[in-house]
């Protein structure tokens, strides 16, 4: 069977989409969506960063990201202080995100160990190493 590149990028975005479905579903309970997870674990898994450091790690348009951390901070999860630049937003995770973080990763996990339990841990490096090729 011979492959295109339509192919697999149609099946790569139906799967993206559906996994970003799934894990939607515990986020919600906590009053979050999956791009508001992405910044969180950005912020716990590297400390403190700029917008700009986020949205060039998640490959995010700047208006993107600048309108979630926006909500978030209204809903209490970071908070934002100008940096040495007066352009430069910092963003951290606040004390209470920083409490509830190891409840909702467990909670994502469940999706994510779910979604790959038919994989070996050779298939799933194997996933990984050929996701990490896909660039321009």
């Amino acid at each position: 069977m011979k492959l295109s590149n339509q192919d697999i990028f149609h099946l790569l975005h139906q799967k993206s989409r559906y996994t970003t479905k799934l894990v939607n579903q515990p986020l919600k309970e906590h009053g979050l969506y999956t791009s508001q997870w992405s910044i969180l674990f950005c912020l716990h898994e590297f400390g403190t960063m700029t917008q700009k450091e986020i949205w060039t790690y998640l490959n995010v348009e700047a208006p993107t990201v600048t309108r979630t951390v926006k909500r978030m901070e209204e809903s209490g999860w970071i908070e934002r202080t100008q940096g040495d630049d007066k352009r430069e937003r910092i963003i951290v995770l606040t004390e209470e995100a920083k409490v509830k973080f190891s409840e909702i990763e467990a909670s994502v996990e469940t999706i994510e160990r779910t979604l790959l339990q038919h994989f070996t841990e050779q298939e799933k490096e194997q996933l990984y190493e050929l996701l990490r090729k896909i660039e321009i």
